[in-house]
């Protein structure tokens, strides 16, 4: 293996923190941002890419390949958030979301595929939620964005059996990161039914980032399983509170878990 890592959203978070980690290992690190110039201070190589462009990133990949004639690795990170009660959110901020987390992530595989197939070897690594396990209130079409590549990942993992490459997602909690300050919100309306729950909620979401574990944790679950010879279909990186919800869901009534979830966001 030739130690070649692709990065998505690496300026910033979780991104950032994983291609950190692994150029201090050794690795030759490639990450994308949209403005890579605002970034001046990164220990690895920041390539312009704009994720709701196909075009912008096979040109990002292309010139990865050119330079280290492989990818061994791609960390699918890049993402954005989305609040609000469904009702009230634009149908276009959230198909906006869906085209950066869902589709976005899916042009970049299919970007890297060809080299990776070329090379018999390659390891793509999903970076969905822990909400993407259940339908959170105020936050239903982010979770939906992540559900979706979860189960796409799993449909891939199968449809490339044979060709060396493997698939997988981590599904981190809340972490200490920027991604609240770019998530798109609904606004809270004052003459709405949802006001009261739905600042409620915001401020419990914020508060939840801003308490969140360090990126670093999330970077080293992520060296493990590069590490791995033959990773897991799914891992979750969080607080034994967020894992155990995942847990819940798989074993408790549909109703009990709801009114569960309902507790905990006061509803």
């Amino acid at each position: 293996m030739s130690n070649v890592v692709f990065i998505t959203g690496a300026s910033s978070g979780i991104g950032k923190a994983v291609g950190k980690f692994l150029s201090k290992r050794g690795w030759q690190v490639y990450g994308t941002s949209r403005h890579p110039e605002r970034h001046q201070a990164m220990p690895f190589t920041l390539l312009a890419m704009e994720l709701n462009d196909p075009e912008s990133i096979r040109q990002a990949v292309a010139a990865v390949i050119a330079k280290e004639g492989a990818i061994d690795v791609l960390v699918n990170n890049a993402g954005m958030g989305i609040t609000g009660p469904v009702e009230e959110t634009p149908t276009e901020a959230m198909r906006q979301v869906f085209e950066t987390n869902f589709f976005g992530a899916l042009e970049v595989i299919k970007a890297v595929l060809p080299q990776m197939r070329s090379q018999q070897q390659g390891l793509i690594i999903n970076i969905t939620s822990i909400a993407g396990y259940m339908g959170l209130p105020f936050r239903g079409i982010y979770s939906a964005t992540k559900a979706a590549l979860e189960m796409t990942t799993e449909a891939l993992r199968m449809e490339l059996k044979n060709s060396g490459i493997h698939l997988t997602t981590v599904a981190p909690g809340d972490f200490a990161t920027n991604i609240a300050a770019g998530r798109y919100h609904s606004p809270v309306l004052k003459d709405s039914p949802y006001a009261k729950d739905y600042q409620r909620n915001l401020d419990l979401m914020d508060a939840h980032v801003n308490s969140g574990n360090d990126p670093d944790q999330m970077a080293r679950a992520i060296y493990r399983i590069i590490q791995t010879s033959n990773p897991k279909v799914h891992y979750k990186v969080g607080s034994p509170l967020q894992k155990l919800s995942i847990v819940l869901k798989r074993l408790l009534p549909d109703r009990l878990y709801e009114k569960l979830l309902m507790n905990h966001y006061k509803l």
